[in-house]
């Protein structure tokens, strides 16, 4: 079923993804209305919108997720809410209150903004890190939707994301029919975690750091293949053959990338550009969790002085280094996913776009050098 007169809004719609979702909804279907919601809009995305400006009415809405009465606005005629946007922190540099504030209450207020607006149709981006791994580090090799796991959620992020995700598939029942989709790590074009490691090892000598073992093996998704999931998973909850069985559940959405650990796979996007990748840690793992000890410790005795955020952390190291890897085998029975984009495209795509940075790159390191 497409999504044809459909009222589409998209919450954190000039981020890495909803800009990827807004792009495709513009080619695959003729809505009615595409509302672009963000606190930041970027105008030269909006710019390369504008040749789908025949087919569809784009609205772009500058606002907070945080504020209630720009949500009721931003709702109000929609039949279909796609729900990006977040705020993503895995080192400690965003406090927990400003994490729920957005992921959590924002979420509260845009679900109850869609119910008195008659909003009928809920998808939220969830994710990987709502499973774990857990400060044990037990591995997850193959998981589904069915997998028991002890999970125990040490980073804010995880908590406030895994909250969000139990008040969108609450809400469902009724007038609003909701799910929420769990994507692995996402990489492609304008992923910024990325662009960090291709910048670290260009001030390394075109060397990257390996920072998880090799037999930690995940499995990233690529963008395209996300931005596809979330599009299928809109034209599910909008059939009324299929929106009892996916309302309510959350779907894990990985690809066929291969399954590689986090440093593994920064080295499988950053070979062909001449980079290589330290064969061992910098430490023995035990000690480097030792020493992210002692750093965190510090940073609790600092806290009330200074604002200090390691490097890394206990759970960092622990989400680097455990085996966790999911299928997508219910999202395909369920929504009719299956990868849009194969690890060789969806590889030299990014690739490419590395490519494309790693001149500038290069020009900062050349002038940290100059005295």
């Amino acid at each position: 079923m497409s999504l044809a007169n459909e009222v589409c809004l998209i919450t954190g719609a000039c981020g890495f993804l909803g800009e990827r979702i807004a792009k495709l909804l513009l080619e695959e279907e003729e809505l009615a209305e595409l509302r672009l919601f963000d606190r930041n809009i970027r105008p030269e995305f909006i710019q390369a919108l504008e040749a789908s400006r025949d087919r569809t009415k784009v609205t772009v809405l500058r606002g907070d997720i945080r504020d209630p009465e720009a949500l009721k606005g931003a709702c109000r005629g929609a039949t279909l809410v796609v729900h990006t946007a977040s705020v993503i922190d895995v080192t400690g540099l965003v406090s927990e209150s400003e994490l729920h504030a957005v992921n959590v209450k924002g979420t509260q207020l845009l679900l109850e903004a869609c119910i008195q607006e008659n909003v009928s149709s809920f998808v939220y981006t969830s994710s990987i890190e709502v499973m774990g791994p857990n400060p044990r580090g037990d591995p997850i090799r193959n998981g589904s939707e069915d997998t028991r796991y002890p999970r125990c959620l040490r980073f804010p992020y995880s908590r406030t994301k895994f909250q969000a995700e139990q008040l969108t598939l609450q809400a469902s029942g009724g007038q609003i029919a909701t799910c929420a989709l769990r994507p692995m790590y996402i990489y492609g074009e304008g992923c910024r975690f990325l662009a960090g490691h291709l910048e670290e090892g260009a001030r390394n000598g075109d060397v990257l750091t390996r920072t998880s073992r090799k037999e930690a093996a995940v499995n990233p998704v690529y963008v395209g293949n996300v931005a596809w999931a979330h599009v299928l998973a809109a034209r599910a909850l909008r059939d009324p053959r299929r929106r009892g069985a996916v309302q309510g559940n959350f779907y894990f959405i990985s690809d066929d990338t291969p399954h590689l650990s986090y440093s593994d796979f920064n080295l499988a996007v950053m070979k062909p550009l001449g980079f290589r990748l330290r064969e061992r840690l910098p430490l023995p793992l035990p000690l480097l969790f030792f020493l992210s000890f002692l750093l965190e410790v510090a940073q609790a005795l600092l806290s009330p002085f200074v604002k200090f955020t390691p490097p890394l952390n206990r759970q960092l190291l622990t989400m680097l280094n455990t085996p966790f890897t999911f299928t997508y085998g219910k999202a395909q029975r369920d929504l009719g996913y299956s990868p849009r984009y194969c690890w060789e495209e969806a590889r030299a795509r990014t690739t490419d776009w590395l490519a494309g940075l790693l001149p500038k790159c290069r020009r900062r390191v050349e002038e940290r050098r100059q005295p």
